[in-house]
């Protein structure tokens, strides 16, 4: 059942329509810190686009890496190396991406700011709420006990 659970529970399961979710919701994000966030720019809407797809598939691949990495520095900081660690992210996606500009480590903080809390509200809305339950619950064979002594 834990396993199952697991499954469910992967950014790699739901198919085609998860994978769209997630990166339209990354590229709200994304859009929404280009135009509050000073030092973040996207010169074309394709650099924009070039940039949520590279943010989403780094995001997807090489986060999880650096977490694992970097968890004793989390742990220290009580989660804020989290900020950090996004920022480092978006200064990547923007040497990956031409077009895609953050003029330092502090646009690129609060970048990773804004997307951070917009995904967290954008997935908390569209994240299905209903249980996985297996369909018939595994029966417990059970077995007479040995009489060891039988005085």
């Amino acid at each position: 059942m834990r396993f199952t659970r697991v499954i469910h529970e992967s950014p790699f399961h739901g198919g085609l329509r998860n994978a769209i979710t997630r990166v339209l919701i990354t590229g709200v994000a994304v859009f929404l810190a280009v135009t509050t966030v000073p030092g973040l720019e996207a010169d074309s809407l394709t650099a924009g686009v070039a940039a949520v797809l590279v943010l989403t598939i780094l995001n997807l691949i090489l986060r999880p890496i650096l977490f694992v990495l970097t968890l004793p520095l989390i742990v220290f900081s009580l989660g804020l190396f989290l900020v950090v660690l996004n920022a480092l992210l978006l200064e990547l996606t923007a040497y990956l991406v031409k077009g895609f500009t953050v003029s330092g480590f502090w646009p690129a903080a609060g970048g990773a700011l804004v997307i951070s809390i917009v995904t967290t509200v954008l997935n908390s809305w569209t994240v299905d709420r209903r249980r996985i339950e297996p369909a018939d619950p595994p029966m417990e064979v059970r077995r007479p006990p040995k009489v060891i002594n039988p005085d």
